[in-house]
């Protein structure tokens, strides 16, 4: 496929009662399984009768919840109002009694990685004495198992670092050094370094993560790749990029590859500082270097491009090829989406072509990656479609998904995106009825479709 000077090369292929009408509503993105619909009715009653400061409320509530609801969905719910990313954090000085509660109930097992969770937000709350309670009582449950302590102080450093719990965090962080400082066991050293320099670079301190990794070598603890990924990551996020880049270099010297992982590290930071022109350089270095493109690099790059993010999220017109697409965009993100296009994976990971049916996914990907694969998507259907062996398809199907895993349920941006698109191109590809979260449309009809859209353009 032609593009101008671009080249574009790709390989042959449990509901009960209804929710109230009134609550606020409830994001529902936690990092983790999605929140249940019993624990967004939950939640939003919570919100709604205003139960954090009303305990005799919340109380009420929450016994009634616990009492009427499975392990699972109880579980589920104390675990959005534990994450960092729980939208409605006033609700959040309600885990510790929702926590309390479930504790009494027969189904529960004592859980440590779920007491590390909460202790931060107890700390944050100014709730010492309950905090250093439930230290207490875990250290005296796994003193005499030293790996599950040390998984303990683990969980705990990363969920303070998490949570911004600078109190919690220190205190974390010299409990779990002591242990690794008098542990003679390798397994207990590595487990809590690497908690160590993760948590440090979570907290802003790249250069004291570092310091760590040089205290591994001295200990007779081999770096891992790991360490240094989280080392160079914590330096892009600051801005350093000259430490960045050097840790990538002492990382090729210790004999680790640049991987798409790292890759997709440097490019997300390069993106955070609108640094768009450092981008093209690394992505042309990938390509050299044979490292794939993934998902994730197609949301680091784009989502760090302001005008493209403009087009996807106004209500206007957009560009309806990639020609037209890098026409309208600035020096460095059209030179960017060029880099991009110019490599077939990610395309051919989300495309499947079966003679009953043309799938393409776009689950995972962020609605500038959506929109650029969508384009990237009908160039190629174009050029199949010319080709006189091709099979036309007996369906094609576009899998946005409905929203299950967005930060509001039920609401998909992509979805959203592409039918605007899909709009605006006349397409005849509609919402299936059977599957609201795809487009459907007979392969002989989309394959008219674009052969008239070419004509037109």
């Amino acid at each position: 496929m032609i593009l101008g000077s671009l080249t574009v090369t790709i390989p042959p292929p449990w509901n009960h009662h209804r929710l109230r009408p009134t609550p606020p509503l409830i994001k529902c993105e936690s990092g983790g399984l999605p929140l249940t619909k019993q624990g967004h009715r939950f939640l939003s009653s919570l919100a709604s009768t205003a139960a954090v400061e009303d305990p005799t409320t919340a109380n009420r509530l929450i016994k009634k919840f616990v009492a009427s609801s499975p392990k699972s969905i109880a579980l589920n719910a104390l675990s959005h109002l534990l994450s960092p990313r729980n939208y409605h954090p006033h609700l959040a000085a309600l885990a510790f009694p929702l926590y309390t509660r479930i504790s009494e109930a027969s189904w529960y097992n004592w859980n440590p990685k779920l007491v590390a969770e909460l202790i931060p937000l107890l700390d944050l709350q100014g709730k010492h004495d309950e905090s250093d309670a439930l230290i207490s009582q875990a250290v005296s449950k796994l003193e005499s198992r030293e790996r599950d302590l040390v998984q303990f102080y683990c969980n705990l450093i990363e969920s303070c670092s998490k949570h911004e719990s600078k109190q919690g965090f220190s205190e974390a962080y010299g409990f779990l050094s002591e242990l690794v400082r008098n542990s003679s066991s390798v397994y207990v050293k590595r487990q809590g370094y690497k908690s160590m320099v993760s948590s440090l670079c979570e907290m802003g301190q790249p250069d004291e993560a570092e310091n760590v990794v040089e205290d591994m070598r001295k200990n007779g603890v081999k770096p891992s790749l790991f360490e240094f990924r989280f080392v160079l990551y914590g330096y892009g996020k600051m801005g350093c990029f000259e430490d960045m880049e050097r840790m990538v270099n002492k990382m090729e010297m210790e004999g680790f590859e640049v991987d798409t992982i790292c890759s997709n590290m440097v490019l997300s930071s390069f993106g955070a500082f609108n640094a768009l022109s450092k981008m093209v350089p690394w992505l042309q270095k990938m390509k050299a270097l044979g490292i794939p493109f993934s998902v994730r690099t197609y949301n680091s790059v784009l989502n760090s491009c302001p005008m493209i993010m403009s087009l996807v999220q106004g209500s206007g017109s957009f560009p309806v090829s990639l020609a037209e697409l890098v026409k309208v965009l600035d020096e460095d993100e059209a030179l960017l989406v060029k880099e991009l296009v110019e490599s077939s994976s990610v395309l051919a990971e989300a495309m499947e072509w079966k003679d009953v049916e043309l799938k393409l996914d776009l689950h995972g990907l962020h609605l500038g990656s959506a929109y650029v694969i969508m384009l990237l998507w009908i160039e190629e259907m174009k050029h199949r479609f010319k080709v006189n062996e091709c099979v036309v398809p007996a369906q094609i199907t576009i899998v946005c998904g409905s929203g299950k895993h967005s930060s509001v349920r039920g609401e998909s941006p992509v979805k959203t995106l592409i039918k605007a698109m899909m709009v605006q191109m006349k397409s005849p590809m509609k919402i299936d009825r059977k599957n609201i979260g795809c487009f459907i449309a007979k392969g002989q009809v989309v394959k008219n479709w674009l052969s008239q859209l070419e004509e037109n353009l």
